[in-house]
């Protein structure tokens, strides 16, 4: 265990040389907090939504946003780490050589997906998400993969419960077509779509 001052202020922490580490840091209520270790269903998951998202938003004729893993996002008082973030390329940050700047980003993203490692706190991924939809998101997925379930949280409704052959909502923007069972296929070993 690495030991981390405290107590701690939001800045204090954006400068420690250890919360880049893999698995990332983030900073929440004041805290902060070391992701756990993805597994291999999490890491398939992520790995092939990420490109799912991309070629579905990214293959329009005008591509409006771009799907991130593990991008920072510094949103008020807290300092996360989603698994995917979705964003608009329009707002993602450049350096002055027009590059991805390397800091992540001051602002929650448009979409963010948590995909539960077998260790994690869904209660603390949970408010993760609801934080985010708070500040701006407008829609976050918790994939839960041992349950074959992804809980859909919206700013404006109760989250929907989606399993089976039901069809995955995304934002306007990515015309993702993709069910849960389709989601959950990729975890077969050798599975390509």
């Amino acid at each position: 265990m690495i030991a981390v001052p405290s107590p701690l202020t939001l800045e204090a922490f954006l400068t420690l040389p250890i919360i880049e580490d893999s698995p990332a840091w983030e900073f929440i209520d004041g805290e902060p907090i070391q992701k756990p270790m993805p597994g291999g269903k999490h890491s398939r998951l992520q790995a092939r939504l990420t490109a799912a998202i991309n070629t579905a938003a990214l293959g329009t004729a005008i591509s409006t946003h771009e799907a991130l893993p593990e991008l920072r996002c510094t949103v008020a008082d807290r300092s996360m780490v989603p698994n995917i973030a979705v964003i608009a390329q329009d707002r993602i940050p450049v350096d002055q050589n027009g590059d991805i700047a390397s800091s992540g980003i001051t602002f929650a993203p448009d979409w963010l997906i948590e995909i539960l490692s077998p260790d994690q706190n869904q209660t603390r991924v949970t408010r993760k998400i609801l934080y985010c939809l708070r500040h701006g998101s407008q829609m976050g997925w918790l994939i839960d993969p041992d349950e074959r379930v992804v809980l859909v949280y919206r700013p404006d409704r109760l989250p929907d419960e989606l399993a089976g052959d039901e069809v995955l909502p995304t934002i306007d923007a990515v015309p993702l077509d993709l069910t849960a069972a389709q989601l959950f296929e990729w975890l077969k070993v050798g599975a390509t779509r």
